[in-house]
């Protein structure tokens, strides 16, 4: 006699599952009396919508501090203490990651117009030019990003 196969186990096993779901349910019908009240149970659920785009908080103070950083280095115009938003990921987002180039370890993912304050760089590395990142509202979601993805996002301070 041959052994089974891992499939027919597979196949077995659910459908004797399923069985006994079925005679369950039947049990279930014969042994109710009718007694008491049916009880109606009707499915919650919130829907949770993702993120499209990230909007600063109205206190926001535009950013003081100027550096020099090397034209060639940042023909973006991107500045420290600058924001930037991401963008051009075909909507797959941006990985950020723990230091300047692509073997370095991904932190998160940046969704696309997801914005973000620049707070180091330019770093040259892997034929990106890279910056350090701070999502303004979770200090968590920080690390490297490369500047191919990313856009100036030009603020007005609130008055």
């Amino acid at each position: 006699m041959s052994k089974p196969s891992l499939g027919v186990l597979i196949a077995a096993g659910i459908g004797l599952g399923g069985l006994g779901f079925v005679i369950l349910l039947v049990l279930m019908i014969l042994l109710h009396t009718g007694s008491a009240p049916a009880i109606e149970v009707t499915a919650v659920y919130t829907v949770i919508p993702a993120p499209t785009s990230t909007s600063l908080p109205d206190a926001f103070q535009a950013p003081t501090a100027t550096s020099t950083i090397d034209p060639l280095l940042n023909p973006t115009g991107i500045r420290l203490g600058g924001y930037v938003q991401v963008y051009g990921t075909g909507g797959e987002g941006l990985r950020l990651r723990m230091k300047p180039g692509t073997s370095s370890a991904v932190m998160f993912l940046a969704m696309e117009e997801e914005v973000f304050q620049v707070l180091d760089g330019p770093v040259p590395a892997d034929g990106y030019v890279w910056w350090y990142l701070q999502a303004p509202y979770d200090k968590n979601r920080s690390g490297w990003a490369a500047a191919d993805f990313l856009k100036i996002v030009e603020l007005t301070p609130q008055p």
